[in-house]
């Protein structure tokens, strides 16, 4: 084949990859490229057309912007092309950007340093709005740059488009008419909770804003688009026609977004001004650290010549302006592929299953590795091994693996099977009943969960041994001198006093409150051994029905269900804990250390009294009282201390700052008790 023939072809299947990509994107609104791949090959296409023009033919995606209008909208022509802007991805193409504007301007030499007006690059959708005489008549999407779709419902009911323009005095002139372009976007907290709605629903989540931003944007039932939550941001003015007197500014772009935050439409925060090249990649840096931060995503910062009449001078080429660019940030989406999933065991017992990846750079950074969260997810998003997926990174959040390319899947691409074990100790992996994670039952025992273990053990609520926190205990197991709570109480002065900021006055004392914890309650140590939705109060019930910790251990799930407040999730914990051998060994070896309590103490039933049988919420800082002494009151009196205000609460105990609670028993004409008078009903 001719070379010129090879590389017409080769432009031709750019062309057509290029075509089904914006299909896919704008009118499906099913992205399957991220945007660094779909950059990637317009790219390609550009360098091809610029050095074989005579291939370029006005079809090119090059020579227009966006997709084709969908069908189900009527179209508007826009006044003035709506055109996109060239992108730098290096520093250097940013000096590039600036000598262009420079020469253009017949500012040539380096000491003229052009204004620029700069702010950040939303990654949403572009639209234009029209005002005539003040008030709002059409909007449109920006379509394939010369025409779009007509959106004007759907964008009357994005609530950050003002309806009207600001008049601050009732004749007050505004433009005859005046078209505002800016971008429709969806906030990270609205998209996070879209996203949950729809996992509810059952229904299919949306890969990023961007994506769920067009897909509401193009609804044509305007309800929908409505209860998405979508937002509006100005970056600029397409055309106008003055009034009586000509209010627009006329002089600066950056004039121009002073004036549109005046008349009360939402534009960047972070915008300013700057001169040359150092203050243009300066505020580059900027934006890229607070990039994680902002309430909406960006893809990179827009730089634009802040002069108006330089804008002018410098003119367009065919699809973009001569005064503008776009410099991205490092892409935050990459495609590889996906080489095996592993499991890794957290600190609380939890299975995660981990992508182990085809390196691959996203956000500047070479990933590896990627979260794939649990099962569930892996069978909703159709992951198998082998596949080719798309993973997505922001800022210093563990990079996810959010979709798959079902088009690229290799015939022997595998399904992924959670293990029946922990991989680390053997342990029993459970799925306890409404839980997408799978656990590790072996809790006491279990290498991966240790630290967190121990941790929990020696809390304040549990057996609370002063002095050992988080720093010791992981001195401790990270040396191989302590691997479960049993070990604990093992250690002497020569262990402790050569750990680091471990004296032996501070030895002494952690072995002191090791001896004292021994004495507890049988409440504290099932509470103390970190049972999964075993809590503070479940503990008490289970100590006050069994009052003995053999019964507990070898109860049936049937005999838990009788314990109040115990539900199957909570007795499916339970058995399942008390089932693992290695668990009953440390239990053994706490007991064969001397931590006891008194046999038979839990189902000693209270004297009664005015407190017996009431149901009490605290709220608010009592002036005496801490809130666990308050509750170890209460309880020993045969109180119960509950979280939330019903009607079936007798007391609310309010001190200094209550919140809601207090509303809430006001409303429900639930009695009100101070300190004072929950002491004097204590002692009734």
């Amino acid at each position: 084949m001719p070379i010129h023939q090879a590389i017409q072809q080769q432009i031709q299947t750019l062309r057509e990859a290029i075509e089904q990509h914006n299909y896919a994107y704008y009118v499906l609104d099913s992205p399957t490229i991220p945007d660094v791949e779909y950059d990637k090959l317009f790219l390609q296409l550009q360098i091809l057309e610029s050095k074989y023009p005579q291939f370029v033919t006005p079809a090119s995606p090059t020579q227009r912007v966006g997709a084709a209008p969908l069908k189900e909208f009527a179209r508007i022509t826009h006044r003035l092309p709506m055109l996109s802007l060239n992108n730098a991805f290096a520093d250097a193409e940013v000096a590039a950007f600036d000598k262009r504007v420079r020469e253009g301007l017949g500012l040539d030499k380096i000491e003229y340093a052009v204004e620029y007006a700069v702010e950040p690059k939303f990654d949403g959708l572009a639209v234009s709005l029209t005002y005539q005489n003040g008030m709002l008549v059409s909007g449109a999407t920006r379509g394939d740059g010369a025409v779009g779709e007509d959106v004007t419902l759907n964008l009357r009911t994005i609530k950050s488009i003002p309806l009207a323009l600001f008049r601050e005095r009732e004749r007050e002139s505004v433009p005859a008419m005046l078209e505002v372009r800016g971008e429709v976007l969806m906030l990270k907290r609205d998209f996070e909770k879209l996203n949950a709605a729809q996992r509810a629903a059952g229904d299919k989540e949306f890969m990023n804003p961007r994506n769920a931003a067009a897909g509401a944007l193009r609804q044509l039932d305007t309800r929908i688009t409505a209860s998405r939550r979508l937002t509006f941001f100005a970056y600029g003015i397409g055309s106008v026609e003055a009034a009586i007197v000509n209010v627009v500014p006329q002089d600066s772009h950056s004039a121009v977004l002073d004036y549109l935050a005046a008349q009360r439409f939402p534009v960047a925060h972070e915008r300013k001004v700057v001169t040359g090249v150092d203050g243009l990649l300066d505020y580059y840096r900027d934006i890229g650290k607070l990039r994680d931060t902002l309430p909406y995503d960006i893809d990179g910062v827009v730089y634009k010549v802040n002069s108006l009449a330089a804008q002018e001078k410098l003119g367009y080429v065919s699809r973009a302006p001569r005064f503008a660019i776009a410099h991205k940030f490092p892409a935050q989406e990459a495609v590889t592929t996906l080489l095996d999933i592993d499991v890794q065991v957290g600190r609380t017992g939890t299975l995660t299953p981990v992508a182990r990846l085809k390196p691959v750079v996203v956000g500047g950074v070479t990933v590896t590795n990627a979260t794939l969260h649990n099962e569930g997810e892996i069978e909703r998003k159709q992951v198998m091994i082998g596949d080719s997926v798309i993973v997505r990174r922001a800022g210093d959040v563990i990079p996810e693996v959010v979709a798959v390319v079902l088009a690229d899947r290799p015939p022997d691409a595998r399904k992924f099977v959670m293990p029946e074990h922990c991989p680390v100790c053997g342990a029993k992996a459970v799925r306890l009943q409404d839980e997408a994670a799978v656990r590790c039952s072996g809790g006491l025992f279990c290498p991966a969960q240790r630290k967190q273990a121990i941790l929990h053990f020696a809390s304040r609520r549990a057996l609370y041994i002063d002095g050992v926190g988080e720093k010791l205990i992981d001195q401790l197991v990270d040396n191989g001198i302590v691997n479960t709570p049993a070990d604990l109480y093992k250690l002497g002065i020569a262990a402790l006093s050569p750990l680091e900021r471990m004296a032996e006055k501070s030895a002494d004392n952690v072995i002191a409150a090791i001896e004292k914890s021994k004495h507890t309650t049988l409440a504290k140590f099932i509470y103390a051994l970190g049972i999964r939705n075993v809590g503070e109060t479940t503990a008490k019930d289970l100590a006050k029905y069994f009052g003995n910790l053999d019964r507990l251990l070898d109860a049936t799930p049937a005999d838990l269900q009788l314990v109040p407040d115990v539900g199957p999730i909570v007795a499916q914990s339970l058995v399942d804990f008390f089932a693992e051998a290695h668990n009953r060994e440390v239990i053994a070896q706490l007991r064969a250390a001397g931590v006891h309590w008194s046999e038979g103490e839990g189902a000693t039933v209270a004297a009664p009294s005015a407190v017996s049988g009431k149901t009490f919420v605290l709220t608010g800082t009592l002036p005496n009282l801490s809130r666990e002494l308050a509750v170890d009151k209460i309880e020993a009196q045969g109180g119960k201390v509950s979280n939330s205000v019903s009607k079936k609460t007798h007391y609310v105990v309010a001190g200094a700052d209550p919140g809601s609670k207090y509303d809430k028993a006001i409303e429900l004409g639930v009695a009100i008790l101070d300190e004072a008078g929950l002491l004097q009903l204590l002692q009734t």
